[in-house]
């Protein structure tokens, strides 16, 4: 097992990041970064139509330039000796494809056109097919939403793909088949693009896609049809079968070994969404909650058969056989916003610098961009200082988490946010320690949810940018959930998972479990609910309740 390395790419929101990993040690041997360029140009983004587009550029440029930057850092053996790769996205995010698995942005006539791109997950444009995937569920002999905790999402993949072709003639006109990112980037790889034959996430697929074994795979032709004409056809240029991440999709081609700078003798493992992977990354066991904590949090747990068997659990974002890992039950929910609200807030605090400072006459303009970037710099910092020293419960301000609508307990992609108790004395300290407890309640709402419908919550893993920068948000989460949580010690649990699951396809590993345990990195911390603190917050609870049932009842 010496000398075997691996490579975990992690795609998350804004960047792509690469981790080379000695498969016999764990040991992280190099990373790098790409932040996608088209993406941070705000490029095929409407914020004020919730359409969120990306470039299928953006990942081939970021897969090589990460992967080549991250080999520069290591020995000059490391690359001979790469025996594994293995990706996890972000989803859902789909895109349409020709018929030769090409997303149809990368064509010349479609190179600028958003609805020929990616689908990012946080896309809210399909709210109304959403909608109408549940109300024909409901009406169908088989609930294809029931696998998928009864509620299907405008940020899941049917629902965006239906939206497109009824906004896109040309998109329409031209789509073959549709593929998740997380399928896509392994077909590309090793060569096997073909809509019908590349090898799809059982993840992706049975979280996003209505996809359960027992009732033959995808919804039946029938329901997408009656769903709305457009689709017919789709079901039979996609797929019956799907794979777990521990299933080799195959082998670098030629010319990917070369523009990586790498083997042949590369296995490619299935691919899976970055949450999942993430919470294999934190050493994941049953009945422990892993939080993957950034602009939004999902929310994994896996259980055994027997515990979840004749289990549907409501509101959550699915339970699905081997999506975590394989031979468990994965369970999925989380929040629609969570570091995304405290940016929000930012931007909010934001606006005067840009719009007066900006426009000072007495400053240069390498004068106004200094001053406005490190003011803004310091924004959520000070914030956090000032909303530490306010005691819990003192200034009766309550907010709900959804500005971005809500991911789960009971998908609703329409609610927005709502702050109230604001007084003339209400100050911006006061309204973000508002928006933290917020976030905080809404974990909680998850949380209940899990339980009340039987399922065990033993310990908490955090894992995510917020868990390790934010021992404020941390704490304020271990007290409203009064439960202690462990944050992993690895910067880059997502990708240290896709590493683990790369060991297993290139047979350094038999299973996920061996590879856990030999490859983890463990916690480097744990905050624990403070007695006095959980009770002050528990009328907050209430009252953040009330606040969401009179916010969603408008």
């Amino acid at each position: 097992m010496n000398n075997k390395y691996c490579i975990g790419l992690d795609y998350g929101s804004d960047s792509v990041r690469s981790i080379i990993v000695n498969a016999a040690t764990g040991e992280q041997l190099a990373t790098a970064v790409f932040e996608y360029p088209r993406w941070k140009a705000g490029k095929y983004c409407n914020p004020a139509a919730n359409q969120y587009r990306q470039h299928p550029l953006d990942y081939i440029e970021g897969l090589v330039y990460t992967v080549r930057e991250a080999l520069k850092q290591c020995p000059p053996d490391v690359a001979a000796n790469v025996v594994g790769i293995s990706f996890d996205t972000t989803g859902s995010t789909p895109v349409f494809t020709d018929e030769n698995g090409t997303p149809l942005a990368l064509l010349p006539e479609f190179a600028e056109n958003p609805n020929a791109m990616f689908v990012l997950w946080k896309d809210h444009t399909a709210i109304r097919e959403a909608a109408e995937i549940n109300a024909l569920a409901k009406k169908w002999d088989t609930d294809y939403t029931a696998y998928e905790g009864g509620i299907y999402s405008s940020e899941w993949v049917w629902a965006k793909v239906l939206h497109v072709l009824r906004e896109d003639a040309e998109v329409r006109a031209k789509a073959y088949s549709w593929v998740e990112h997380c399928d896509w980037l392994p077909a590309i790889l090793t060569g096997n693009t073909r809509p019908e034959n590349l090898y799809r996430s059982r993840c992706a697929s049975g979280h996003k896609a209505m996809w359960l074994e027992q009732w033959g795979g995808l919804p039946d032709e029938k329901f997408l049809v009656a769903l709305d004409p457009l689709l017919k056809g789709f079901r039979e240029r996609l797929y019956t079968r799907t794979y777990t991440s521990d299933f080799r999709a195959g082998f670098l081609t030629p010319e990917w070994a070369g523009r990586l700078g790498l083997t042949t003798q590369v296995a490619v493992g299935v691919g899976a969404f970055d949450c999942h992977m993430g919470a294999v990354g934190a050493e994941i066991v049953p009945n422990t909650l892993v939080r993957v904590i950034g602009t939004s949090t999902c929310d994994i747990l896996i259980s055994s058969y027997n515990e979840i068997s004749g289990k549907l659990i409501r509101g959550i974002c699915g339970q699905v056989d081997g999506s975590v890992i394989p031979g468990m039950i994965g369970l999925e929910a989380g929040q629609s916003g969570f570091g995304d609200i405290y940016a929000w807030f930012r931007r909010v605090m934001e606006w005067p610098l840009k719009n007066l400072i900006g426009k000072a006459t007495t400053l240069t303009d390498a004068q106004k961009e200094q001053v406005i970037r490190e003011a803004a710099d310091r924004i959520i910092p000070a914030l956090t200082s000032e909303a530490e020293k306010i005691p819990i419960g003192s200034t009766h301000i309550v907010a709900t988490d959804w500005m971005n609508g809500r991911r789960t307990p009971d998908a609703n992609q329409l609610l927005e946010g709502s702050i109230m108790g604001l007084t003339l004395g209400s100050s911006a300290p006061m309204i973000f320690r508002a928006l933290v407890e917020a976030t905080a309640f809404g974990s909680k709402a998850i949380v209940d949810r899990f339980i009340s419908e039987g399922v065990k919550i033993d310990a908490i893993i955090g894992i995510g940018g917020i868990s390790k920068k934010s021992p404020f948000v941390m704490q304020t989460l271990a007290d409203v959930l009064n439960m202690p949580i462990k944050v992993a010690r690895s910067e880059q649990a997502c990708a240290f998972g896709a590493a683990m699951f790369a060991a297993v396809v290139a047979g350094v590993y038999p299973d996920v479990a061996a590879a856990q345990k030999t490859m983890g990195q463990g916690f480097e911390q744990e905050f624990q609910p403070i007695p006095e603190n959980v009770e002050k917050y528990k009328p907050l609870y209430q009252a953040y309740l009330k606040l969401g049932a009179f916010t969603e009842s408008l």
